[in-house]
Parts: structure tokens; sequence; C-alpha cells
């Protein structure tokens, strides 16, 4: 039987609505809960389960006692069909967001890749509804970034949404030594079409990316951003530089024990001992506690 009951609803502005999946441990701890944000191309899945039918981050802390958020953020997956998906901003996740923790009350929301500048945001716009940001490989807010032009390659075209090579799912976000290689095509299945919009804010085209400007807004919010050594779009000093200037903590895997991994974190072998550090990392700031399993 499982240690927790699972409900689903949704939230925010039809169509920009948000699929939550929430996972009530039993009794209930009444902990801060934890929102689980994924990535572009993701969806809310990826931290339920690995490719390989391994434990999820989700599940694992629910059975911990920890009450958990797992979204797929609006036009992704269960969230359902958005009509201008290459044109949807980040405004519209960031909005979304806001809705569900205005209805859940302050949380810890923890953030990857893309959705990164979604917890950036929220804690700027509404810092009473975060307790602490945890950022896998999280991406910058536009004041770390260069302007790039609307020539550059790495504009993508507004009138279609983004579709995820194959190649570059290898080069990427697969090419660690810890992700279940043997499992890469059932991983690659569950990826869903990107907003080419939200790419190319995330990009800072033209100077249209989400600028923080003030980072001293998220100073007394707790901030730990995490990062692999086998992750080609995130090296040492890109996340090390957002860590600092939000004012915030960095945790480079190999530097505890934990080498080789890259952009997948949650879905890579020796997932849970990333779990359990994020974990023991909000107990040191006072955030969580551990909760009563007895």
């Amino acid at each position: 039987m499982n240690s927790y009951t699972e409900t689903e609803f949704f939230v925010g502005d039809i169509p920009y609505q948000m699929y939550v999946q929430y996972y009530q441990p039993r009794p209930d701890q009444n902990s801060v809960p934890i929102v689980l944000l994924h990535g572009a191309f993701h969806t809310g899945t990826c931290f339920v389960k690995t490719p390989d039918n391994r434990q999820g981050w989700a599940v694992y802390l629910a059975k911990l006692g920890y009450s958990t958020y797992i979204v797929d953020l609006p036009g992704h997956g269960r969230s359902g069909f958005v009509p201008d998906l290459p044109l949807m901003s980040y405004q519209r996740i960031i909005n979304a967001t806001v809705a569900l923790l205005q209805q859940i009350g302050p949380a810890v929301i923890l953030t990857h890749s893309m959705s990164g500048v979604v917890g950036w945001q929220t804690a700027k716009t509404h810092p009473q509804l975060v307790k602490a940001i945890v950022g896998i490989a999280p991406s910058p807010p536009a004041d770390l970034l260069p302007a790039t032009t609307k020539n550059s390659h790495e504009v993508f075209p507004e009138d279609r949404p983004r579709i995820q090579s194959r190649e570059d799912t290898k080069k990427y976000f697969t090419n660690s030594d810890t992700f279940p290689q043997e499992n890469f095509e059932n991983y690659f299945c569950s990826l869903v079409a990107e907003s080419a919009r939200i790419s190319n804010e995330l990009r800072n085209v033209e100077g249209r990316g989400l600028y923080i400007c003030h980072p001293e807004i998220l100073y007394d919010i707790p901030i730990c951003v995490i990062t692999g050594d086998q992750d080609p779009r995130h090296p040492y000093k890109v996340d090390a530089e957002t860590a600092k200037y939000f004012g915030g903590d960095f945790i480079w895997l190999p530097e505890v024990g934990l080498p080789g991994h890259g952009h997948l974190q949650m879905l890579e072998h020796g997932n849970l001992a990333i779990a359990d550090l994020f974990i023991n990392w909000l107990h040191s700031k006072g955030v969580m506690r551990s909760p009563n399993l007895d």
C-alpha cells in the first residue's frame, strides 16, 4: 500500500491551464509542499519514474512524507492543447505557477533547465509564496545573458513549435555516464513539442528575455543550484555565476562524491542520492523539517 494518496486538478486560465498531480503523504505531515517544474520538451512524468522504471523524485519525496506537486506546464502533456503554442510566452507559465502557489500556499519550488526562469520570476513577483528554490541546471535570468541578435542560429522561427531532434537529445540530454542508455527509446518517446517563443526568450533574443534587475529581492529566499559535470550546456562557471547572482549556494556534484551526471539528474542512476542532497540542504536552511513517519 502506498504511504501517500494521489489526486489531480487544474489551475490557471484556459487555454493556458496547468495540470497538477498531487501526492499527499499519509498521514498529512503539514510540511512545506514541494512543487516540481520540468524543463523544455518534457512533462511532469520525468519526476515520477525513470525510463528504466526506477523510482522518481516525486514518489520518493511523497514516501518520505513530503507533500509533492508535479505539474505539466501549460501546453505540455496532460495540460492540454494550446492553439498558439509556438507563440506561448514564459509569462503564461509564470501565471499558472503563481495560481498554483496561491491555491496551495507557500512552497519550495524545484526547477529544471528552462523552468529556472519561472522560479526566478515567481520569486521576484510573489516572494511571500516561495519558501526556497532548488535549481537543477537552471536557466539563468536574462541579466546574465548577452542579447542575441535575430539573425543568430540560436533564434527559432515562431510560426511553428520546436521539436527536439534525436541528435540533440543524445548530445545534450542523455550523454552522461549515468543515464540509462539501454532505455533511450523509452525516454525519447516521452518528449513533447516546445514553444519557440519561450526558447527565444530563454536565449534573450533581441533583449526579450526576462530580467530580474534587482537580485537582492531574492536574497532572503534560500536558493541552491545543483549541476553535474557532464552537462554540456551548464558548465561550472555558468551555473556558479547564477547561484552567486542570487546570493545562493552552488553544488557541483563531483565535489560531493557524485560524478558522471548530466542534464537529466532526476532520471539518471543515482537520482535518489541527489534527492537526498537537496532534502538535506532544505533541512540545513530550516525550510523543511523531517516528517514524523512513525
